[in-house]
């Protein structure tokens, strides 16, 4: 051991926590002082952030004075260890513990792991063992036990997982040199520890077999079924059911050679592929095939198998190089599958062999197979002696090529990490066919034929479902059936997870399980059984990318939204626009993420999932950050954005910093239009994080831009939810400026869906707010608001002077597009007040404002109201040339609901000028759209029109659905000046069918509204 001041260090963390100084045990202090010092050891040579110590020591219930506590043991434990001062040093925001493999029992397991590695691809099996028992001599027990912290055992199951994969590679060195009883008793235990670790049962069985045991063996497979389907629901991998088939049949190729043996490999089945010695004269016969067996239910992917097996028969015309297809695709997709089931119909083509190599590019717990290794491997398979083949990779690729020249060979080079691990072992002969499987594109491997795997359809998914848990039981619950395959993302093997745990649980129904896996918080760990996990496959992929790129997949996982493109990206990962999307293309090269549409990325559901579960109490500060940033990217680009989209629309106020990073492009209003179509859900998703997170001033900044166009597009429902939001998150910030104008956009959206009473509370409380603050710009609004409310109730004369008092306000602001807003609600007062020159003039000015701005929305409602006013004047020849001006502003991005009421008028309008069969269409067409515009307001106007034009044309029953129809929606909020109109409409109705009774009532009923509202009776 290294000698520091004070005697020889020694910290042990395999088994109970151990400090010595030479021969002497070192009392470090108490349990804190043993947690902190444990969680610098696990991460020896990197910072600690002082939060993740407090989480080791404290658990979640740390003190108010657990930083200081920290900083005390430390100093405690720089006193107390020999060199102290060395050993445990400060490192910006936390503490970084320095040993080396001599002082820390975990550094020098990771040491001698490493060196087992770099002898095994060297070629010396025999010298891994060594180092292999010597890193697994170092375990005394169970890592830190007792330890009492959550951080803690937690990163225990992680050292216990590191212990169990080397003693299973131990055991694989052995059993592939020749040892076989030796290693019973010692897997025995093991396996005791982890009764469903299914690569321990196979070499155990193994073991036994090559024993003479082949009873016992057998015996090993039924008892860790039983187990396996007892506690999980599942049945044994396929690579343990065929090792027992093996064993069952006594196959030759379980059977050890005569004399001691060096491993170069395993094959499908869990049968060790030896390399006899030099001393043996005879060669055993060289194995032609090595495929994995086909999966017999094997199903779907008729699309992907067409296009890979068109790849794999494919001559060329000419004379050239080999022929590589490769397979890329996320964790679990299937990749491996395809493969073997493509390479098994096309393997008559290839009389000299078809080879697989598992190149264990993501394989837990070990680490990827070298070229040098692989290489012998395959040129043992060909026959070739082991005292023929050269020690070094360029003297074996050499010897490959030439062996292989002539041959018609198919290769299977599956789960590869790299190109670099493919290039020395693709053969020189064009007869020859090479099939990569890789969750990275190898852009490195030229020639090759790439095909993506994704998930399966839907319809596929539900076929392998059926395939596995029968199809009786599936189609007896066809809804649930489908649910279940959309909850596992359609990724074949969390499929084949949850059928065969269905399967083995008959009492379960599927919609059972649906409801199990519903909760997102336990899903990963729903889709997990025995070696098979969703989670642990794509951790994978996660633990072979850099530490960037590693932070980056957690941050991006913040998004709120289901896409997400680089500028959002920059804001999340602190980064320009051109790293971010960088970064982005990394993450989808290694699928985990996808690209529905250039220039937008995607997680699949349970990728997302398990990004989640990244986020730790150490992770907490940086996901903040992240998150901040990312609303304030987005507060700034809707406010730039509305700045485009809706001219004369005043900006609003500064309450956060604005984000200094790059926008999109709003030169235009397309192209802001164009940005919040493609970020509306994400926006809408942003205020609901925001206010999650506490982040108040955010939520309503945010707000304020997002319901412009909620507004504009007709999204009502979401107009208010996000309103409601708004407000409250303001109340919490104690933000009076902000809850001013949340509560005024309430009142709008409350207007647009017909809930008049909640929608004049909050107008009329926003207008008090702001009065008080002189906030004249949010007074204003509230004060309109407020007018058009009263207007729509039918209090007519509480509502002119809040009209009145808001255009005050307006013009004394310069404010013309609140003023040309506040006069169209007025032109609306007026004309249901029987005011009709007055509500022509209020509309002919709102026009003039309008034409001005430029905003085509608010110009169509402007000539609308005209229209109205004119017509209600008799002048329906004006009428109907403003309502082919607004119609030729309408297009598809028009607020249907707007639309629709200028599709109604026009028809009324053209009624009275020349009625013919184009009336009846634009009314058709205006009675669609209202009932899909989500704004009652509108379509109860709307159906009152269009009622009205019915009973002229003599349809009365249509007249007369149409205006109950009315009367019932107008009501309910109450729309009283709508709710008189469809009372006289039905009045009408029932007069023209004779019912002179229910029309005098009806009529009646419509005059004591009118005279509640103080408005003369209308013809």
């Amino acid at each position: 051991m290294v000698e520091r001041s004070g005697g020889r260090l020694r910290l042990n963390v395999l088994g109970p926590f151990e400090a010595w100084s030479g021969t002497e045990r070192i009392r470090v202090g108490g349990p804190i002082h043993e947690r902190v010092l444990s969680s610098l050891l696990l991460d020896a040579g990197q910072t600690v952030p002082v939060t993740r110590l407090v989480q080791a020591a404290w658990n979640d219930t740390p003190p108010a004075t657990a930083r200081h506590q920290v900083r005390k043991a430390i100093a405690d434990l720089r006193r107390r260890l020999p060199g102290g001062n060395e050993v445990i040093i400060t490192d910006g925001p936390g503490y970084r513990g320095i040993v080396s493999d001599t002082e820390s029992d975990l550094v020098e397991f990771g040491a001698q792991i490493r060196e087992a590695d770099r002898a095994l691809d060297a070629g010396h099996p025999s010298r891994a063992v060594t180092e292999l028992r010597s890193a697994l001599s170092l375990w005394r027990g169970r890592a830190l036990s007792d330890s009492g912290s959550d951080l803690l055992e937690n990163a225990a199951v992680s050292l216990e997982e590191r212990r169990v994969a080397a003693a299973e590679q131990f055991f694989e060195l052995r059993l592939a040199a020749g040892e076989a009883g030796a290693l019973v008793a010692d897997l025995r235990d093991l396996i005791a520890q982890h009764p469903m670790r299914e690569t321990l049962r196979g070499q155990l069985m193994l073991a036994l077999y090559r024993s003479g045991r082949q009873a016992e063996a057998l015996n090993e497979y039924r008892t860790v079924r039983e187990l396996l389907v007892e506690e999980l629901g599942i049945d044994p991998s396929g690579q343990l059911s065929g090792l027992y088939e093996s064993i069952l049949r006594d196959a030759p190729e379980l059977r050890l050679a005569p004399a001691p043996a060096s491993v170069t490999g395993i094959d499908p089945v869990g049968a060790v592929v030896i390399e006899p010695s030099p001393t043996v004269e005879k060669e055993s016969p060289p194995a032609r095939c090595t495929l994995p067996h086909d999966l017999p239910d094997f199903t779907g992917r008729s699309h992907e198998l067409k296009i890979l097996l068109a790849g794999m028969t494919r001559r060329r015309q000419k004379r050239g190089p080999r022929q590589i297809v490769a397979i890329d695709g996320m964790g679990g997709s299937g990749k491996t599958s395809l493969a073997v089931h493509a390479a098994h119909q096309v393997a008559s083509e290839f009389p000299d062999g078809q080879f697989h190599i598992d190149l264990r590019g993501f394989t837990r717990g070990e680490p990827p197979v070298a070229p040098a290794f692989a290489l012998f491997q395959l040129l043992r398979a060909l026959g070739v002696p082991s005292e023929r083949i050269p020690e070094d990779l360029e003297g074996r690729s050499a010897l490959w090529r030439a062996e292989a020249a002539g041959r018609r060979l198919l290769l299977l080079l599956d789960n590869v990490a790299d190109a670099a691990q493919v290039l020395p072992l693709l053969p020189a002969s064009p007869a020859s066919l090479i099939v990569v499987t890789s969750r990275a594109r190898l852009v490195d491997l030229d020639g090759a034929e790439w095909l993506s795997v994704g998930p399966m359809s839907l319809d596929e998914g539900t076929l392998l479902v059926e395939q596995v848990l029968g199809e009786a039981r599936v189609s007896a619950e066809p809804d649930a059936g489908r649910e279940l395959v959309q909850l596992c993302g359609q990724l074949p093997l969390a499929l084949r997870i949850v059928s065969a745990r269905l399967r083995n649980r008959p009492r379960w129904t599927v919609q059972y399980l649906v409801d199990r896996l519903r909760d997102e918080t336990r899903r990963l760990a729903e889709l997990s059984a025995g070696d098979r996990s969703v989670a642990a496959t794509l951790q994978l992929s996660f633990q072979v990318m850099s530490e960037e790129h590693r932070t980056a997949f957690r941050l991006l996982a913040l998004h709120p939204g289901t896409d997400v493109d680089a500028y959002a990206a920059a804001a999340l990962l602190g980064l320009n626009v051109h790293a971010a999307e960088a970064t982005l293309e990394r993450l989808l090269d290694v699928h985990l993420l996808q690209q529905p549409a250039i220039g937008l990325y995607r997680f699949h559901d349970l990728v997302r999932d398990f990004a989640h579960t990244l986020s730790t109490p150490a992770t907490v500060r940086a996901d903040e950050a992240a998150v901040r940033r990312l609303l304030g990217y987005y507060v700034t680009a809707t406010e730039t954005a509305c700045a485009a989209l809706f001219p004369g629309r005043e900006r609003s106020p500064a309450s956060i910093e604005p984000y200094a990073g790059q926008l999109p492009p709003f030169a235009t209003m397309a192209q802001a239009a164009d940005w919040f179509d493609q970020e509306q859900a994400s926006l809408s998703a942003a205020v609901h994080l925001a206010a999650r997170q506490g982040l108040d001033r955010e939520a309503a900044c945010l707000t304020r831009n997002v319901v412009f166009r909620l507004n504009s597009l007709g999204r009502f429902h979401e107009f208010r939810e996000v309103s409601r939001v708004a407000v409250a998150a303001a109340r919490r910030a104690g933000d009076l400026p902000l809850l001013g104008l949340s509560l005024s956009s309430l009142g709008v959206a409350c207007w647009r869906l017909g809930r008049l009473d909640e929608g004049l509370a909050a107008a009329r409380e926003g207008r008090d707010v702001a009065a008080a603050l002189g906030d004249r710009r949010t007074e204003s609004h509230a004060e309109s608001t407020m007018g058009l409310l009263l207007t729509v109730l039918g209090r007519n004369s509480e509502a002119l002077p809040r009209l009145q008092r808001a255009l005050e306000l307006e013009r004394e602001l310069d404010a013309p597009r609140a003023e040309a807003e506040s006069l169209s609600n007025l032109s609306t007062l007026y004309l249901q007040w029987g005011r009709y020159e007055e509500a022509a003039a209020a509309a002919r000015r709102a026009l003039e404002l309008h034409r001005s701005l430029n905003y085509r929305d608010n110009h169509v409602m402007a000539l609308t109201d005209l229209a109205f006013a004119l017509t209600a004047l008799g002048a329906f020849d004006q009428a109907d040339t403003h309502l082919a001006a607004a119609r030729a502003l309408c297009d598809t991005s028009s607020p249907p609901a707007d639309v629709a009421l200028v599709l109604a008028l026009s028809a009324a309008v053209g009624e009275h000028l020349a009625p013919d069969t184009a009336v009846a269409g634009l009314a058709e067409q205006a009675l669609d759209l209202a009932a899909s515009g989500a704004s009652p307001t509108r379509q109860v106007k709307v159906e009152n029109l269009i009622g009205r034009l019915y009973l002229r044309r003599g349809d009365v029953a249509r007249a007369l659905a149409l205006h109950t129809h009315a009367y019932e929606i107008a009501a309910a909020m109450p729309y009283r000046a709508e709710q008189a109109g469809a009372l006289r409409g039905m009045a009408a109705a029932h007069a023209a069918l004779g019912d002179a009774a229910a029309a005098d009532r009806l009529r009646a009923q419509a005059d004591e509204l009118v005279r509640a509202m103080a408005a003369p009776i209308c013809p």
